[in-house]
């Protein structure tokens, strides 16, 4: 008796998870055809159950941002989902779902403000939650306007970033104004992006509508660092495509990157440690070295005792960016 007994909660156990599992995973297999539902219909129609989210890290790329609410794709299964402001999960499934979610729940696109919205890209193995208390003195300093845009740059492409990038940028107001601040990788997406415009004639006019730029330690030059440690292996397959791009396939990519044709501004790190970074050749914020941080056509290059790390976070950083975007 007992054997059954114990048998048969394994046997229910495995059930429900089962379940879970198959609900989980939904969207990566297609499991509406074994529910009965025509090919029009996705699970997103089936099940839709709002859920806490974590907002996306290293596996989720934006691709639409409206009021706060965000559509972003799945770098690993490429399904879609729609986030509330505060990181609910309120659709998902195909594209079209969660656009038509989009659009029921935040019809309105954001009129244009007294300012330029200023997107904020974070850099390598990073979120977009890095750059929240830089979003938040940028509203005190009446900036309203603020895109933190995130993607999976561990799992994708510099050119599949910008392409997700421009999305974003697109779908915003034809009328608004951008302005960018990007910390180490999300300054080489956004130049990609700038490249591409360039190449394509830019048939939504985005580009007379960037006004400024600031970039945090921007490997403008390549990374060192990449180079070096991606011999080993491990380092392309922990940091991604785009990391590897930044290194070892610099020289592949750079034809695609932009000089932005605005003003812009370089902040670079120099700090003194006790103990000098063997992968960087230089004087340097421990990641990106001053030169490889040089861009021509910048109008004034920083410099600031600060970690590459910390550079969004440091409180002078923020303040100096704030003034040059106010100034241009």
């Amino acid at each position: 008796m007992n054997f059954f007994r114990i048998h048969g909660r394994r046997l229910k156990t495995f059930r429900r998870y089962a379940l879970i599992a198959a609900v989980s995973l939904a969207p990566a297999w297609g499991v509406h055809t074994w529910l009965g539902t025509s090919e029009n219909t996705t699970m997103a129609q089936n099940i839709n159950v709002p859920l806490p989210t974590l907002g996306g890290a290293q596996l989720w790329t934006d691709h639409d941002h409206r009021n706060g609410y965000r559509i972003q794709q799945n770098a690993v299964t490429k399904h879609w989902r729609l986030l509330d402001p505060n990181n609910i999960r309120r659709a998902w499934g195909s594209r079209a779902d969660v656009d038509e979610a989009l659009n029921e729940l935040q019809p309105e696109i954001a009129s244009p403000g007294d300012r330029p919205v200023v997107v904020l890209l974070h850099g390598l193995m990073r979120t977009d939650n890095c750059m929240k208390s830089l979003e938040t003195k940028l509203h005190t300093e009446g900036f309203d306007q603020t895109i933190r845009f995130g993607y999976a740059s561990t799992r994708g492409s510099l050119a599949e970033s910008a392409a997700a990038l421009r999305e974003v940028l697109e779908h915003q107001s034809p009328d608004a104004e951008f302005a960018f601040v990007g910390h180490s990788m999300g300054n080489i997406i956004t130049r990609h992006l700038i490249g591409d415009l360039q190449a394509d004639g830019d048939p939504h006019g985005l580009l007379p509508r960037m006004k400024s730029m600031v970039m945090l330690g921007p490997p403008n030059q390549g990374a060192a660092i990449a180079r070096r440690l991606a011999p080993t292996g491990v380092f392309g397959l922990v940091a991604g495509p785009g990391a590897m791009e930044l290194g070892t396939r610099w020289s592949d990519v750079e034809s695609n990157l932009a000089t932005p044709p605005f003003p812009f501004a370089i902040v670079a790190g120099k700090v003194a440690t006790p103990i000098a970074n063997p992968l960087v050749d230089g004087e340097g914020d421990f990641v990106v070295s001053l030169e490889e941080a040089q861009l021509d056509g910048a109008q004034t290059v920083h410099q600031v005792p600060v970690l590459h790390s910390f550079l969004m976070e440091e409180p002078d950083v923020q303040d100096w960016t704030i003034e040059f975007l106010k100034d241009h």
